[in-house]
């Protein structure tokens, strides 16, 4: 009778004990916020070196985070990289080869574990508000899908309303930590236009044409980057763009806030970065720097000594599920991930050893976009493979109307930034650039491809480029056989 006392009592201890550990384990893992700005480009960033843009909220978690100077998407495309993002695998590899919605109707294989699946049996409490943009929900299965209250004016988004919507989560009582997307349909350009036909990126129209004026600024002030030209259509195109960043910025802002009333913060990571680079030929839906090189700060949990820090690390948005994954203390031992967790460099920022190497894999944008590219970046150079190059670059349709580029096309230069339009429109089928140089892939007469004494440059990128294909299962490796 003792003993079977004394085995009862163990069995009760144990239990009780396991419970304990297991509601002191839930209570130690951090809440994640996952916030995805839709075309916001690292060039319209004040932490990142816009002088004139305003991103107080932005440029405030990167003065407590840790900023990343070589962040990386792998396709310049709203859902494919979005996919990216929330599996850990290339669209090549997940089946989202382009845009969920409408008569393009991608989506991901069914087969794919995605990370609210993973969150949710690690024992998290997984929502999602904002653009969705992935198929099919099956696969994408967030617990909660809250809802913004579109309050605007034009009706067209709330960006801020979707930190207000996440309020009930923030503030639910639970021993179970979240794991919120948060996804903004800003800056991305809308179906409206002003009187000067310039598009307006979901901002009241301001028939003036001077829409930077509602940020109390100056047309002249604005900041062309050199990928684009600098032209009157340019100008009132980036200060419609800059006015929808202040309301992305604010919506940080509002979830930061909320999160500290709730007392949450502390125990809070927030991720923030965007889909692909900003809504202007030239960046979006191409694997040059100004469509892939992104945004990426991130605050982490509790006190982090590192903060203000920046650090030169190399990472892709196929790394992003696995170091979710690794800081809600998930084991991804054995995964197939094309990424890695890179946490270690969170802890220790100037730790970039192995760090030095991203790909890219893009194929279509809408289903009449199909143009392959595959891309291999280091420190130094870059080799683009374009798959389709005897095609000419088809356009996404809403940079296609664009202001922007329409008046370059009746430019007499005949140039678009720093290029000329037939080379962004035609382009060959390999291209290397140095991309340490200040001029780096802007140039189409920087492109090394043939110069002698970058041969071997070449054929170690392209072995890299191959090895990579094989590696993901990349069903255009056979262009390397059949080509």
């Amino acid at each position: 009778m003792k003993l079977i006392r004394a085995k009862v009592f163990l069995v009760i201890t144990t239990c009780i004990l396991s419970v304990i550990h297991h509601s002191s384990f839930a209570n130690d893992r951090p809440n994640i916020v996952l916030m995805v700005a839709d075309d916001h480009g690292r060039e319209a960033i004040g932490v990142y070196g816009n002088p004139l843009i305003q991103t107080p909220n932005i440029d405030a978690l990167a003065d407590v985070g840790l900023k990343f100077d070589h962040a990386y998407a792998t396709s310049a495309s709203c859902s494919a990289s979005r996919s990216v993002l929330l599996t850990g695998l290339h669209n090549h590899a997940n089946g989202q080869y382009g845009h969920a919605h409408s008569y393009h109707h991608f989506s991901t294989h069914g087969s794919v574990i995605a990370l609210p699946t993973r969150l949710k049996n690690a024992g998290y409490r997984t929502a999602q508000v904002g653009k969705f943009h992935l198929a099919p929900t099956s696969t994408y299965a967030f617990e909660q899908r809250l809802q913004a209250p579109y309050a605007k004016p034009n009706g067209e988004r709330d960006s801020e309303g979707m930190a207000t919507a996440a309020i009930p989560l923030i503030q639910e009582t639970s021993e179970k930590p979240f794991f919120l997307y948060l996804a903004t349909n800003d800056p991305h350009r809308s179906g409206d236009i002003n009187s000067t036909g310039d598009n307006i990126f979901g901002n009241v129209p301001d028939d003036s044409g001077e829409g930077i004026a509602r940020l109390g600024l100056s047309m002249q002030d604005v900041v062309v980057p050199s990928y684009l030209p600098d032209l009157p259509s340019t100008r009132r195109e980036l200060a419609e763009l800059y006015a929808s960043i202040s309301r992305v910025d604010k919506t940080l802002g509002i979830l930061v806030d909320e999160l500290k009333r709730a007392g949450e913060y502390e125990n809070t990571v927030i991720i923030y970065l965007s889909d692909n680079g900003t809504a202007m030929p030239g960046a979006k839906t191409t694997v040059y720097d100004p469509g892939i090189r992104l945004p990426l700060i991130i605050k982490p949990a509790g006190k982090y000594e590192h903060k203000g820090s920046t650090t030169q690390a190399m990472v892709s948005w196929t790394d992003i599920t696995p170091t979710i994954l690794s800081l809600a203390s998930v084991d991804v031992d054995g995964e197939n991930f094309h990424g890695r967790s890179f946490s270690e460099v969170i802890e220790s920022p100037t730790n970039t050893h192995g760090w030095d190497k991203v790909f890219s894999s893009h194929t279509f944008h809408e289903v009449t976009m199909y143009y392959p590219m595959r891309s291999v970046r280091t420190p130094k150079y870059k080799l683009i493979m374009n798959i389709a190059s005897g095609l000419t670059y088809p356009f996404a349709s809403d940079l296609q109307v664009s202001s922007t580029w329409q008046e370059a096309l009746t430019n007499v230069a005949g140039n678009f930034g720093a290029r000329s339009i037939e080379s962004y429109l035609h382009r060959p089928k390999f291209e290397l650039y140095d991309v340490s140089t200040e001029k780096g892939e802007v140039l189409e007469n920087e492109n090394l491809i043939d110069h002698p004494d970058y041969q071997s440059v070449f054929e170690e990128l392209s072995s890299q480029l191959i090895e990579f294909q094989q590696q993901t299962n990349d069903p255009w490796l056979y262009k390397w056989e059949y080509e």
